[in-house]
């Protein structure tokens, strides 16, 4: 028995899980490296996917053309995604006691493109709603496809774009820029 009481380990109440607790430091250290490096890659085949979704949807929907205006939610998607992976992870951690702005800077950057992120998704959401599920001139699934393929684009897309961000690498290398050793 230990000072809990009852037999309870201080992992059982929560207090000591961490991914040490779990895997050795040396298995961590592996699985670390090994998504610096493969990480950016998936991340790469992700936005590839919600990508080809899109075109797939713009090809299979040659009886009509997709207006402009539905373009844009996957525009905005990815103009998101680069002004997320534009911050680096230290400025988020770094603090300049000098500089108050320089702290918040690249917080409010991030809220920001976290913010037109969600906007994009709901956009994707109107634009499938409004002129897919309620129009009753298309009755098969492929003219419906194009509303869903932009959802799934803009959330494949996000999705890169935040598995990125957190798959990057800090280092103190320059040359490297936090991808892996590619």
């Amino acid at each position: 028995l230990n000072n809990m009481g009852k037999g309870r380990s201080a992992a059982c109440c929560g207090e000591a899980w961490t991914a040490d607790y779990f895997c050795s430091p040396a298995t961590l250290d592996l699985l670390r490296q090994q998504a610096s490096r493969h990480g950016v890659l998936l991340a790469g085949a992700v936005f590839a996917a919600g990508w080809w979704c899109w075109v797939d949807a713009c090809v299979l929907a040659t009886p009509h053309t997709i207006p402009f205006q539905q373009y844009l939610p996957g525009i905005l998607a990815t103009l998101c995604i680069c002004m997320i992976n534009v911050i680096r992870r230290e400025e988020l951690q770094e603090s300049d006691p000098f500089d108050d702005a320089g702290f918040c800077r690249p917080r409010a950057w991030l809220f920001l493109s976290y913010c037109m992120s969600f906007g994009s998704i709901v956009g994707a959401v109107w634009v499938m709603i409004e002129h897919y599920a309620n129009n009753e001139e298309l009755t098969s699934a492929a003219e419906k496809w194009p509303g869903v393929a932009g959802i799934f684009q803009v959330v494949l897309v996000l999705a890169s774009g935040l598995l990125l961000f957190v798959s990057r690498a800090p280092s103190e290398d320059a040359a490297d820029m936090g991808y892996g050793s590619f």
